[in-house]
């Protein structure tokens, strides 16, 4: 019986296609990883629940949030898949109505603003005559605790300073739900907001040249862009709900009495402690004889102790 050798089989080299799906796949894990690192930082910066890059305004001391590394995480999770993979929008389209008249050739009679919007026209006066430029707008950032850019019905928001409890995320949960419920049909706008209540920018300033900021307060001395208060929408430190729910619950609170049970004053609950002199002189009518008004001091720190029970607006419909 012969010996068989048996030779060792020549190996083939390894294609040029492996080699470069190898570095195609390497090439994107690295992307992958930076790209996570880049999240990862920018959550490091978020100091509050509702988000800000800054320190805190300094007219308003607000405590930094700190987030535990779990956190964190999921929330770079979040945006990573938010920003770069799935989170869907609609585009701006052009309005059905006006896209069927246009290719009919027929002329749409515009219909007339209702009066209650007179007071935007008076409001936005002190720019009628030179518009609102990119100058304007930075010169309103100096103020300014968050901006709200609207590009192409996508929202955008550059937090500056951190709002005072939940206003700022109330404010811009207002605004998505304007482009919800009109979408494609919100033009692009590029806003400044302050989230305190009082006005800053004067009438004195000179006319040509004033800052388009909005806040939720203004007045006659003042040109401040008057805002929906952020209540509208909700306030979670006073329990307090959208108002389209709240409203539902005050009409059935009405009821429970006829309006000639009611008391007849006039009757305010709320935080006088808010440096506001109104709410000082007010506290002064609490006269039922003499002024016909029942004012009542509100304690939320007790309220939130004993679960908002006392501070239900759907409760307090017992005068006219």
């Amino acid at each position: 019986m012969g010996l068989r050798l048996r030779l060792p089989q020549k190996t083939s080299p390894r294609s040029p296609s492996y080699l470069l799906l190898c570095l195609l796949a390497l090439s994107f894990f690295s992307f992958t990883a930076l790209l996570f690192y880049k999240v990862d930082d920018f959550i490091a910066q978020t100091k509050t629940l509702a988000g800000h890059n800054l320190e805190p305004t300094p007219w308003h001391i607000f405590p930094r949030k700190s987030f535990s590394e779990a956190s964190r995480r999921s929330q770079a999770y979040r945006i990573l898949q938010c920003s770069y993979f799935s989170c869907p929008y609609k585009p701006v389209l052009e309005p059905k109505s006006l896209l069927s008249d246009s290719l009919s050739g027929r002329k749409t009679q515009q219909p007339k603003c209702p009066d209650v919007f007179r007071w935007i026209q008076r409001d936005l006066e002190p720019w009628g005559e030179t518009g609102v430029s990119k100058e304007h707008v930075e010169k309103a950032k100096e103020s300014a605790a968050f901006r709200v850019v609207i590009l192409s019905g996508k929202l955008y928001v550059d937090l500056y300073y951190a709002c005072v409890q939940s206003r700022m995320m109330f404010t811009v949960w207002g605004i998505l739900q304007l482009l919800n419920k009109y979408p494609g049909m919100v033009p692009d706008v590029d806003m400044m907001f302050d989230c305190m209540d009082k006005p800053i920018i004067n009438r004195t300033e000179p006319q040509s040249f004033p800052a388009p900021l909005f806040r939720y307060c203004t007045n006659e001395a003042h040109l401040d862009i008057p805002f929906p208060d952020w209540s509208f929408w909700g306030w979670s430190e006073t329990n307090l709900r959208p108002w389209d729910e709240e409203f539902g619950d005050i009409k059935q609170g009405s009821k429970r009495s006829s309006w000639g049970s009611k008391q007849p004053r006039a009757y305010w609950k709320g935080n006088p402690d808010v440096v506001s002199p109104i709410r000082m002189e007010l506290m002064k009518c609490n006269h039922s004889r003499l002024w016909g008004a029942q004012i009542m001091r509100q304690n939320w720190a007790e309220e939130a102790k004993g679960g908002f029970e006392q501070s239900k607006l759907s409760n307090q419909c017992n005068h006219r």
